[in-house]
């Protein structure tokens, strides 16, 4: 194995792969200037043959749904044994799909349905554009807290938007809402 560059941010991961032609990348989802999932979609656009994991430290399953619908070729996380990680991406380059066990219960969700599989852009549409500012920072992995901090609302003014977001949406659950986001947005 050859390591071909590193970036920092979605515009140099985008530069170097134009630049290198790489066999794979390992991309995390979020970077200081986007969402890997946008990255991944855009390498994959431009270089079809490239084969892409997304390494990062978040198990929630609307990261697993965003980066396999973006199509991601495995999802690892960032604790991953080093002898686990060469023989993933070797398993990655020789064609496999790559999903380590500490995620296989998210892809179950998927499957069975719990988290979104068909999007509904109309329902996204529907949304104010302060839900819209709440649901892109639960897309992005962000707490009530965390997200009340940043639109400085009160915890209870987030709950309230999150219940209308679900309504609109049609679902219950978080991760189910920031997929649907995460699928029909370029953030």
């Amino acid at each position: 194995m050859e390591i071909c560059g590193e970036a920092a941010s979605a515009a140099e991961a985008l530069e170097l792969t134009r630049q290198t032609l790489p066999d794979l990348i390992l991309l995390d989802i979020r970077l200081p200037d986007g969402h890997g999932f946008n990255v991944c979609r855009e390498i994959l656009e431009s270089s079809p043959d490239t084969r892409i994991l997304m390494l990062t430290a978040f198990n929630t399953d609307n990261f697993i749904y965003g980066s396999i619908s973006s199509g991601a070729h495995g999802y690892l996380l960032k604790e991953i044994a080093p002898e686990v990680l060469i023989q993933s991406i070797e398993d990655c380059l020789s064609g496999k799909s790559v999903i380590t066990q500490e995620i296989t219960g998210g892809m179950m969700r998927m499957m069975r349905g719990e988290v979104a599989a068909e999007v509904n852009a109309q329902g996204i549409q529907s949304l104010s554009p302060q839900e819209r500012r709440v649901l892109e920072l639960v897309a992005d992995g962000r707490t009530n807290k965390e997200i009340g901090e940043s639109l400085k609302l009160s915890g209870n003014t987030v709950k309230n938007y999150l219940a209308n977001v679900f309504d609109k949406l049609k679902v219950r659950r978080r991760s189910q809402a920031a997929a649907m986001f995460i699928q029909h947005t370029d953030t």
